[in-house]
């Protein structure tokens, strides 16, 4: 049991930071190999390259967050499982869970890359840029699987309360990672292939590490009774796992509607977006990783009804998100000009991207609050709402940039980030208090549980 943390024993505050720093460590580590990628092929390759690769991620994040998306769900229940302490369900929902993504696993793989030409020209992608996109974009996706198995795997050990497997893995892989672009884009001369290269490599030794310590753990041991199938647990790995699957989805297809924006405007903005993108996504990650921290957390909690520690555990987790919204705020807003150099070598990029780290900066506050509510909502084992937060995002993200973007021109796509964040922070956080208030109510007196509510979460009974 060394290798796992119960969340429903100890003082909340201690015990949920003592697991955030090292999950905060590993985001870093995968943002700043992310970082290292786009420097590396900005200056080895130029700004064309990047623009090629950061045409990608709005298409990486609608598979690769799809993966993630069911990695979640999925693991919401080995989370609440190991919190009331049913150690054979635990078992056999990972065995389900497994068979379940090894089938996801091939489709998703097979579809992106039988798709990814036509979407990448329906994106407007210039033609300049539309090779190495291609290049790039088949190699990431044809190594889909070493990506999604160390997602999967490296949120199990979170569920579990163990965080620092996965950072000794990003460690490692970090730094596989950046030796690597620099051999195959400096020494070998291998371009936009080279940086693809590197990142899946990387992602297979990450997936090792944390797969060799998940054999290691005493109560995931499997026995015969375990692998037996049962197709209700399917059903329900599904039912929790398909919505936060589609609510990343459907965020990635809003993001691909403001790529197709922009990359109408030129090259420049390309590039420039591309850059302002792995700005927010590095900014973001403090409080996405207390969105992760408070989902284990609550999960834990929910499956042992310890609503008194899901409340605080939630506020400690908004202080985090709200402490790094002080930082990184401010960075954003007071030095965009700097930041856009570190990567950007045109003067034009640069101040396209200074016109757009502002406004995202101002209104940072949004995105790092909904990822805490959102995910206590996610812990207590409701995807539904999240889900329904994606569109929402997806609705608001596209109305706005359709409409403001021939008066606002390349600030439109800051606005229209402003938007689909504040829109889906109001409907999170609305949810969770309506649904913490229902659920603890029906824990004290469960003679009232009511049924058929837009919030509810059908029951899943052990049949052991």
């Amino acid at each position: 049991m060394a290798a796992t943390t119960d969340f429903t024993q100890g003082k909340i505050s201690s015990v949920i930071l003592r697991f955030y720093f090292p999950m905060l460590a590993t985001a870093l580590l995968q943002q700043f190999y992310s970082f290292a990628d786009t420097v590396i092929v900005g200056r080895g390759l130029g700004d064309d390259a990047l623009a090629a690769v950061g045409n990608m991620s709005s298409l990486c994040f609608l598979i690769v967050g799809f993966s993630m998306g069911l990695a979640n769900g999925f693991c919401v229940l080995i989370a609440q499982h190991f919190g009331e302490r049913n150690y054979p369900k635990l078992r056999q929902t990972l065995v389900s869970m497994i068979r379940l993504s090894l089938v996801i696993t091939a489709l998703l793989t097979a579809l992106s890359l039988v798709f990814l030409r036509p979407v990448l020209l329906l994106l407007q992608t210039d033609p300049v840029i539309l090779p190495d996109s291609l290049l790039y974009g088949s190699i990431i996706f044809g190594g889909l699987p070493a990506t999604i198995a160390y997602n999967m795997s490296a949120g199990i050990l979170r569920s579990l309360g163990d965080s620092r497997t996965p950072l000794r893995a990003i460690v490692l892989s970090s730094v596989l990672n950046i030796l690597l672009d620099c051999l195959f884009i400096f020494v070998l001369h291998s371009g936009v292939r080279g940086a693809a290269a590197a990142t899946i490599l990387s992602q297979i030794v990450s997936a090792a590490v944390c797969i060799r310590k998940l054999c290691g753990i005493q109560i995931l041991h499997m026995e015969r009774a375990d692998r037996k199938q049962e197709l209700r647990l399917y059903g329900r790995l599904l039912q929790n796992g398909i919505p936060m699957a589609l609510m990343n989805s459907i965020t990635a297809i809003g993001c691909m509607v403001v790529q197709y924006y922009v990359n109408g405007l030129g090259v420049a903005f390309t590039s420039a977006y591309s850059v302002c993108s792995r700005y927010i996504n590095m900014f973001m990650q403090p409080a996405c990783t207390a969105g992760y921290t408070v989902s284990a957390f609550t999960g834990q909690n929910y499956g042992a009804k310890r609503f008194d520690r899901i409340r605080e555990g939630l506020r400690v987790c908004l202080c985090i998100a709200g402490i790094s919204y002080a930082v990184l705020g401010t960075v954003m807003v007071c030095l965009p000009r700097q930041l856009a150099a570190v990567f950007l070598q045109g003067a034009e990029q640069i101040t396209y991207a200074a016109q757009f780290l502002p406004i995202c900066g101002m209104m940072l506050f949004a995105v790092d609050m909904l990822f805490v509510y959102r995910s206590a909502v996610q812990g207590m084992g409701f995807p539904t709402v999240p889900m329904i937060s994606g569109i929402l995002e997806m609705v608001l993200r596209v109305g706005a940039i359709s409409l403001l973007i021939d008066s606002f021109g390349f600030r439109a796509t800051a606005i229209a980030e402003a938007c689909a964040w504040v829109g889906a922070l109001l409907m999170n956080a609305a949810a969770y208090y309506s649904i913490f208030a229902r659920e603890q109510n029906q824990a004290a007196y469960p003679a009232g549980r009511r049924r058929g509510h837009l919030f509810h979460r059908p029951a899943f009974r052990s049949h052991m």
